[in-house]
């Protein structure tokens, strides 16, 4: 069964040096979806020290439970942020959502 579109929380506004959790989930799709997210429209690489792109960044993020933790935001976190919920039968994705450090 191919994911509904997922639930994303994003918080809108993050002070410098907070930690910041993003959440996505949908609970249609069988098998269970892995989740990624985006920045941007760029993906996130799931281990943010092997990420060229992220070298400022501390995060974790768990393809299978969608959650994006920032351990202490900075200003190249502001984004808009995405996840797209991944199965054998799809994909599907949720809006962006901005959010503000």
């Amino acid at each position: 069964v191919k994911p509904m579109t997922p639930r994303c929380s994003v918080p809108k506004a993050v002070p410098v040096g907070k930690s910041a959790s993003l959440h996505c989930h949908e609970n249609e799709g069988f098998p269970k979806s892995t989740y990624s997210w985006y920045r941007n429209s760029e993906p996130l690489s799931p281990d943010s020290k092997s990420s060229s792109k992220a070298h400022n960044s501390s995060y974790t993020l768990n393809p299978a439970t969608g959650t994006l933790v920032f351990h202490a935001v900075h200003k190249g976190d502001t984004g808009r942020y995405s996840c797209i919920a991944t199965n054998d039968a799809g994909f599907a994705k949720c809006e962006e959502q901005e959010m503000e450090v």
